[in-house]
């Protein structure tokens, strides 16, 4: 996983719908939006493998089931995930500046 961290698109995502605390999977689909079922089922399970997120299920009646971030999920939310989202937001128009550039040869 450590090399595929930001290969599926959906993933990031998923972490970030996360860092406001534990969620039942409707909710978080809801939140994210534009999700299909398939994908948000394919990033938890991936998530999930890679130690970044947790599944806890309550014996409860009718069963329930959360999503939240692991320690080491929230660091990698809190590091290079923010240090990312810094650098789009600094960096992000000279970005699309000069691939419009090298798009228009």
């Amino acid at each position: 996983m450590g090399t595929d961290l930001f290969a599926h698109v959906w993933d990031p995502v998923v972490l970030a719908a996360l860092t406001t605390g534990p969620q039942r999977r409707r909710a978080l689909r809801v939140s994210i939006g534009g999700i299909s079922d398939k994908a948000l089922t394919e990033a938890l399970h991936r998530l999930v493998a890679g130690c970044l997120i947790e599944r806890r299920s309550f014996a409860e009646a009718p069963p329930r089931v959360d999503y939240a971030l692991t320690s080491l999920g929230r660091t990698f939310v809190d590091g290079p995930m923010r240090a990312l989202g810094e650098w789009v937001t600094r960096y992000g128009d000279e970005l699309f500046e000069a691939q419009e550039r090298m798009s228009g040869r």
